[in-house]
């Protein structure tokens, strides 16, 4: 299996709902630094898991969505706790919906907050 990783860094704000988080139910900024994991069993007839160029513009795409950005006010958090769980689902199903998988087996989005935390969705094509 062959794994393809990019990574991207952006400020984003949030507010968690739902429980008694102390700060963490203040609005509040984080360091989120995103990585991107695309798997493949066999690579193109270029010998790639994907066009590094174009995965960068649609990682960007999505990063320029949600940096600078309060995530409790974007539709895809409508309803729901802008955990960093639900981040990583909402950032790859954003990004998912752009890519053409042809020949890729999954996506992986894992988005941290801090240094130490992080949490990550994972969407297999076949």
């Amino acid at each position: 299996m062959y794994t393809l990783s990019l990574s991207r860094a952006f400020e984003a704000r949030h507010f968690l709902v739902g429980g008694d988080w102390g700060p963490e139910n203040d609005p509040h900024a984080h360091a989120y630094r995103v990585e991107v994991r695309l798997q493949a069993g066999e690579l193109d007839r270029h010998g790639y898991i994907a066009d590094l160029e174009r995965l960068e513009k649609l990682v960007d795409r999505c990063v320029t969505h949600y940096r600078g950005r309060m995530l409790n006010t974007l539709a895809e958090f409508d309803g729901l706790n802008p955990s960093i769980e639900h981040f990583s689902r909402c950032f790859c199903e954003r990004l998912a919906a752009d890519l053409q998988p042809h020949h890729l087996t999954a996506i992986e989005v894992r988005i941290w907050e801090d240094t130490d935390a992080w949490a990550s969705y994972r969407e297999e094509f076949r």
